[in-house]
C-alpha cells in the first residue's frame, strides 16, 4: 500500500504537465497508423480474451485503473496513454492481472486499447529479472520522466495484444502509435538502464 501511494503521489498521477506537454525536442508528434490485431500464440490469446473488457476505458477505471493522462511518445514511435492499477503491483507478475493498460488516442478523442504492461519496481523486493510468457522483462531502468520519478527503478514488459507492432510483440515502443492531437502528448527520451540493487 505504501508503494502504491508513493507511485501515485510521486509522479504517476500528479506530474506537472504544464512545462512538459510542449517539449518535443524538435520531433513532431506523429499520428497513429491503423494496424490489425496480431496473431497470438494460445497462451497470449487467452490473456487477450480475458482482458478484452478493458477495451472500454471506463471498465478499466471501475476495476481500479487510473489514467496517467500523458501520451508517451518517442522520436521513433510511441507507447500511448497508460492506465495504472497500483493494487496489482508486486514482485511476482500475474499474466491475467497487468498493472498497466496502454491506450492510443484516436482522431475522435477516444482511447483505443493497444497493449498491456507488466511493471515490477525494485522497491517490491523482486530478487531477479522477472520472466513472463517466456520473455525476460526489460530493465532494470530508471523511471520515465515526467510521468514518474527517475528514481523509481523498475522492470517492465509491454505486450501489444490488440495492435500489431512492426518492431515486435514485446517491444516497448510501437512505430504505428502516435500522440498527435492529444492535449498531454509527451516526447520522452529512452530511460537509462541501472544496476539491480535490492531495496
Amino acid at each position: 500500500m505504501l508503494l502504491a501511494t508513493a507511485l501515485l503521489a510521486g509522479g504517476l498521477g500528479l506530474a506537472d504537465f504544464g512545462s512538459a506537454q510542449h517539449q518535443t525536442d524538435g520531433h513532431p508528434h506523429r499520428t497513429s497508423t491503423p494496424m490489425p490485431a496480431p496473431e497470438l500464440p494460445a497462451e497470449l490469446a487467452q490473456v487477450r480474451e480475458a482482458l478484452n473488457r478493458y477495451q472500454d476505458p471506463i471498465a478499466a477505471i471501475r476495476e481500479g485503473y487510473f489514467s496517467t493522462l500523458g501520451c508517451v511518445a518517442y522520436p521513433n514511435g510511441a507507447m500511448g496513454v497508460h492506465f495504472i492499477n497500483p493494487a496489482l503491483i508486486g514482485p511476482t507478475p500475474d499474466p491475467f492481472r497487468p498493472p498497466l493498460l496502454v491506450y492510443e488516442p484516436t482522431s475522435g478523442g477516444q482511447l483505443r486499447l493497444v497493449a498491456a504492461e507488466w511493471f515490477v519496481p525494485l522497491a517490491t523486493g523482486v530478487t531477479a529479472r522477472p520472466v513472463l510468457f517466456g520473455r525476460p522483462f526489460d530493465g532494470p531502468m530508471e523511471g520515465h520522466e515526467p510521468l514518474m520519478p527517475a528514481s523509481l527503478h523498475h522492470y517492465d514488459l509491454h505486450v501489444w495484444l490488440w495492435k500489431e507492432n512492426p518492431a515486435g510483440l514485446f517491444n516497448a515502443i510501437n512505430p504505428t502509435v502516435g500522440c498527435a492531437g492529444h492535449p498531454y502528448a509527451l516526447m520522452e527520451q529512452p530511460t537509462a538502464i541501472v544496476p539491480h540493487h535490492r531495496h
